[in-house]
């Protein structure tokens, strides 16, 4: 049985990226290991919320989220294990390859929603107010020069 780790952080972009796998017919022979990515704690809640509390929602959280993804995987039973991360994830992947026993290493599918988003113009949605500001500034900067020659 081919094992297959998957680090998620949000239900709807980890079924996108999960979708095209689980139509395959080798998916029903993989042993799927879902790593929960929760998100951080600012330094500002973690100091007034002591640590079994923190422990305790993060484990409703991670329930919450196996919850929504598992059933879309599609997989017989117990081919499906959980795994919520409380440390680096390099130490985590190496710990469960281990637990493995497997001569080959699993494959590690990052299907955690990218933190960046792309950034739009500033101005109008079409971009014309930034190619405004962007040569308005080229002939404001052109006038500026030319005015220090004026003046020498």
């Amino acid at each position: 049985m081919d094992r297959v780790i998957v680090y998620v952080d949000d239900a709807a972009y980890a079924q996108q990226v999960l979708e095209p796998l689980c139509g395959r017919p080798a998916s029903a022979d993989t042993h799927w290991v879902l790593v929960a990515c929760a998100p951080r704690m600012t330094h500002r809640v973690s100091k007034w919320v002591s640590h079994s509390t923190r422990e305790n929602w993060r484990t409703k959280w991670a329930d919450k989220l196996f919850a929504q993804i598992v059933p879309t995987l599609d997989a017989p039973s117990g081919a499906v294990t959980t795994v919520i991360a409380k440390g680096p994830l390099a130490e985590l992947t190496a710990q469960i390859q281990a637990d493995g026993g497997g001569m080959v290493a699993a494959p590690v599918l990052d299907a955690r929603r990218p933190k960046s988003e792309p950034v739009q113009p500033a101005g109008r949605a079409d971009g014309r107010w930034s190619s405004l500001s962007g040569t308005l500034g080229s002939v404001l900067t052109g006038f500026g020069v030319l005015w220090v020659l004026a003046l020498e």
